[in-house]
């Protein structure tokens, strides 16, 4: 569980170097920040596609799981219930006692830290194939978040990674426990559909393109089901 107690510890240490601020991050560092971690997103998302595409079975599995997975997104509304719960919480969080604004700077932190293709995918790479990459990109992007929410919120900030450990080790538990059922093949797609997610988080904090990555979060469920079908028919 290499990357999760890494992605853990950056939470932690951006909290404390955000506290240590006081006083906040002048938008223009932010800016470059989040446009340099973009970069990254968008490089790493897109080799995952491009070393696994030759591996695929079903070539076009991806552009389906991609299709159905999104389309069932947006009658979900998972990106936009998702945006609309941490605007309400930090709005929220302008308002009232300081413990009001630490509850809802906590739940805010939680929603961005846990929902998300590397959050998600990230501890199942890490369990099947000791790969931490996607877990280290996300806590690269979760250190600079921290600090930003540490600045904000303070030193009670800290409690929203020992939720993430959790619920990465989740992934990461039921991953090990069910790896004889994820074959290579498997495995592949899975890295081609979160590839190009991560690659659409990418354009997103480069403000290319907001893709909504949020409401594609089902796509990942679209190869599982495939092959299952598959195993069941034969």
């Amino acid at each position: 569980m290499i990357g999760t107690i890494v992605n853990t510890c950056t939470i932690v240490a951006g909290t404390l170097i955000g506290v240590a601020l006081h006083k906040g991050i002048k938008d223009k560092y932010k800016n470059v920040l989040y446009d340099a971690l973009g970069l990254a997103c968008f490089a790493i998302g897109l080799n995952a596609v491009v070393t696994n595409l030759p591996k695929s079975q079903y070539p076009v599995l991806f552009i389906a799981a991609m299709a159905i997975g999104s389309v069932v997104g947006v009658a979900l509304d998972i990106d936009g219930r998702f945006h609309r719960l941490v605007d309400r919480k930090s709005k929220r969080g302008g308002e009232g006692s300081s413990g009001t604004r630490l509850a809802d700077g906590l739940a805010t932190a939680t929603l961005v830290y846990c929902i998300g293709p590397l959050s998600m995918l990230g501890p199942v790479i890490s369990a099947l194939e000791g790969d931490h990459t996607f877990l280290f990109t996300n806590a690269t992007l979760d250190l600079v978040t921290a600090t930003i929410f540490g600045s904000t919120y303070g030193i009670g900030m800290l409690l929203a990674a020992p939720a993430l450990f959790l619920w990465q080790g989740l992934f990461y538990s039921v991953a090990l426990l069910s790896s004889t059922a994820v074959s290579e093949a498997l495995m592949a797609e899975l890295l081609i559909v979160g590839g190009l997610m991560i690659t659409g988080s990418g354009l997103s904090l480069l403000r290319i393109k907001d893709c909504h990555v949020l409401n594609m979060l089902p796509a990942l469920l679209v190869p599982p089901l495939w092959f299952l079908a598959m195993w069941l028919i034969h």
